[in-house]
């Protein structure tokens, strides 16, 4: 072979050298971004507006495609059965936000109106929620005790026929109500919706701002534990609020921290007036009410539609006490007359605002928190997207717009949105159906509920709190599974019952982030060992009968690696490989120097032979 071929053969061995150029990106100045992104936003084309509208209105995409032999009946039955569901506990979940009984009626016609117009989520329902209704409720009755109203729930009825005199006193209070030949009824409630619907209309405008902010990302920083530990909190508050009706105390709502020890501390002072005919009435509520709940979920699987155990008991309740003349007989507290139609719209009071500023801000992020994690869990079980920005557009305009119409904040509610999951729900459809359901009632039906006792709206609400009250059994298994998700629970539950549920928001989410900062500041480390036979490595403290390679340790630290956790980074190094540098540095050098000492020792010592 000639030298050419054999110098050919070795460059074809030798590997070649590539090399790597970076790209040189210029740099674009804020003036040029600015004028580059406002050019892209309002350009305007005939594609872009109909992208634009498909975006803001999700239905326009679906509803043509809709499947009417496969879609219509699961839609019909689901909307139906959440239809007769929705009806007793938009009742009911007034008392909670102290405000009459057809302004959550409206609340959940209007809700699930507009979601299916903006909504991403199939199966979400949108509408009265317990914990929503509780939060409004301490908001709307601290107003109207600052107003200078009676807080008791029989003031209104004791003046149906007075008129409302101005004193002398509450004539100098902050807050001027001018409100004319009104009784104390109409000047009570009428003020308490005007709260309502101010606070509504500024939590829904805190969650349009948060969707253009792009700000979904927030619900990232409320986890799981901490969002169960706050309901359950919150449903601890809500079970305390409703005692008082399941024995017929009158006592008005604590205002203030300490809701629970306090409520309790006066259901106990005042038990002697406990009213009979409330107490037995809501016993035997709530044995139907569990024993229906407890025989659907023995036999869901056999059972085609979940049981209208909620609207039977209202229905025999209203007509036994309608017939037994309960209210006049034995003094229990009624419903009392509820109007049908719609009342002309109003614009919220913006004068009210600047007060409820503060106290929508942790509304508007549990409504969005609930909203934006049920619809992507139920997104993922059922194989479809959803989109968490449009979704926090979607609940804040069904915050917005029905605050013109006398309603308060809405969220999804888990409960309902599992019925319509396990009832075939297919399409936002069936929210139409539940909203014809409402609209029925508001329209013919109302008046019958006149006679109908609170103790059974009460006994309701308590009732459909088991599933945030049964996470007290699951907690010694998380606290096997992760002891942080377990604190993170507890504290939350613990601050948000005993505290305020505000109080306890604020505290869940900064203990969260605690624990987070925590994790990686000072995060599990480890030696690991290979499997016998394997190329697999785990860790020797979890395992026995691991091979270790001579000289060699293999060291884990299960975090990322930053300037607040280098120096236990480097200790958890040290400790692991039981070597420590400086040590080992500082030995070395007394046994050099100890070496040349030694050395130069020698040589004076032959030299001296």
């Amino acid at each position: 072979m000639d030298t050419a071929s054999l110098e050919d053969m070795e460059d074809a061995k030798s590997p070649r050298m590539i090399s790597l150029e970076r790209k040189v990106r210029r740099r674009k100045g804020p003036v040029e971004i600015i004028k580059t992104k406002l050019r892209r936003q309002l350009s305007c084309s005939v594609p872009k507006v109909k992208s634009t509208l498909a975006g803001f209105f999700p239905v326009v995409l679906w509803l043509p495609k809709y499947k009417i032999k496969e879609y219509a009946w699961g839609d019909l039955m689901s909307g139906l059965i959440v239809g007769i569901i929705l009806v007793p506990q938009a009742i009911a979940y007034c008392l909670l936000a102290g405000l009459e009984p057809i302004y959550g009626l409206y609340t959940s016609f209007f809700a699930n109106i507009i979601y299916f117009l903006l909504g991403t989520s199939r199966h979400v329902s949108v509408g009265i929620f317990s914990l929503m209704s509780l939060m409004v409720g301490q908001v709307v009755d601290r107003e109207v005790y600052l107003a200078g109203f009676d807080l008791s729930d029989e003031s209104k009825h004791d003046s149906l026929d007075g008129e409302w005199n101005i004193t002398e006193d509450f004539s100098k209070t902050a807050i001027n109500l001018t409100i004319k030949a009104l009784n104390m009824e109409c000047a009570k409630e009428c003020y308490a919706i005007s709260i309502a619907t101010a606070l509504t209309f500024l939590a829904g405008i805190y969650q349009v701002l948060m969707a253009v902010l792009r700000m979904g990302f927030v619900s990232v920083y409320l986890s799981a534990p901490m969002l169960d530990g706050f309901a359950t909190g919150a449903s601890c508050t809500i079970l305390t609020v409703q005692a008082k009706y399941l024995l017929g105390l009158k006592i008005p709502r604590h205002q203030g921290y300490g809701t629970v020890v306090v409520t309790w501390i006066n259901i106990f002072k005042t038990i002697q007036n406990t009213n009979f005919c409330d107490m037995i009435t809501s016993a035997i509520c709530i044995a139907v009410l569990v024993g229906g709940k407890e025989l659907q979920d023995r036999y869901k699987d056999r059972l085609k539609m979940p049981l209208p155990t909620e609207l039977v008991v209202v229905a025999v309740a209203t007509i036994v006490s309608h017939f037994a003349d309960l209210n006049g007989q034995y003094s229990s507290s009624i419903s009392g007359a509820i109007p049908t139609g719609f009342v002309a719209p109003q614009v919220p009071k913006f004068e009210l605002m600047p007060r409820l500023a503060i106290d929508a801000i942790p509304l508007a992020v549990i409504s969005f928190a609930f909203t934006v994690s049920l619809s992507e869990m139920f997104a993922k079980k059922n194989g479809y997207t959803v989109r968490p920005n449009q979704e926090m557009l979607a609940i804040g305009f069904c915050n917005i717009i029905p605050s013109f119409f006398h309603c308060f904040t809405t969220s999804a509610a888990l409960a309902k949105t599992m019925v319509k999951d396990s009832t075939g729900c297919q399409t936002q459809v069936s929210s139409v159906v539940s909203s014809l359901v409402v609209l029925l009632v508001l329209l013919f039906l109302a008046p019958f509920f006149y006679s109908l006792q609170k103790c059974v709206l009460a006994c309701i609400i308590i009732v459909s709190l088991r599933g945030a009250l049964r996470k007290f059994r699951d907690f010694p298994r998380l606290w096997r599974l992760n002891k942080i998700d377990a604190a993170v629970w507890m504290v939350t539950m613990c601050s948000s019952a005993l505290i305020s549920v505000e109080i306890g928001l604020l505290i869940g989410i900064v203990f969260s982030i605690i624990c987070v900062v925590a994790q990686t500041q000072y995060p599990k480390i480890s030696l690991l060992g290979q499997i016998e036979n394997t190329n697999h490595y785990e860790d020797m403290g979890d395992y026995n009968n691991l091979l270790t390679i001579p000289k060699v340790k293999i060291f884990r630290f299960q975090a990322p690696l930053y300037y607040a956790n280098k120096d236990f980074f480097l200790s958890s190094l040290y400790k692991a490989v039981e070597l420590e540098p400086f040590l080992e540095k500082a030995r070395r050098r007394k046994l050099e120097k100890k070496a040349k000492e030694k050395a130069a020792k020698t040589p004076d010592k032959e030299n001296g032979d």
